[in-house]
């Protein structure tokens, strides 16, 4: 990989690795979101995926995570235009936007746990699916 593929390398191209390089672990993609029907506004909860290891913001089983959540979004190069929910810190969601990585992001910092200390990962505030019950009870006010 080149030293900042994610600065000159359109999303469309980047490799697999790459591809796969430039999520920032922030976990935010396994929260469970609301649609308010009458504005259409997403509405963020703290209830994330049964897969979501909640102590490292990642999923407990990535590979075969569609076989154990089968509405679990495939994001990939190919429908990252097309999802509009995608947090506002997500490494996708910027480059689609040509804005640039955070500072917290490991790829600009070189830490992993960067993103945890800014307080920009769901480590520490969210309840698992299989213990929430009604989600319109764990609506937050976050940012996404």
């Amino acid at each position: 990989m080149s030293a900042a593929f994610w600065e000159d390398t359109p999303l469309d191209q980047l490799d697999r690795g790459q591809w796969e390089a430039l999520c920032d672990g922030c976990g935010k993609c396994c929260l469970h979101k609301l649609e308010d029907e009458e504005t259409g506004e997403l509405l963020a909860t703290n209830v994330s995926c049964r897969l979501l290891d909640r102590r490292t913001a990642q999923c407990s089983n990535y590979k075969h995570r569609h076989a154990f959540v089968s509405e679990c979004v495939r994001l990939s190069r190919d429908n990252v235009h097309e999802i509009d929910w995608l947090p506002e810190t997500c490494a996708y969601r910027l480059r689609r936007e040509d804005e640039p990585l955070p500072r917290w992001h490991y790829l600009v910092c070189g830490d992993r746990d960067a993103v945890h200390r800014a307080g920009e990962s769901v480590r520490g505030w969210t309840v698992s699916e299989v213990d929430a019950g009604e989600l319109e009870n764990h609506i937050v006010d976050r940012r996404l």
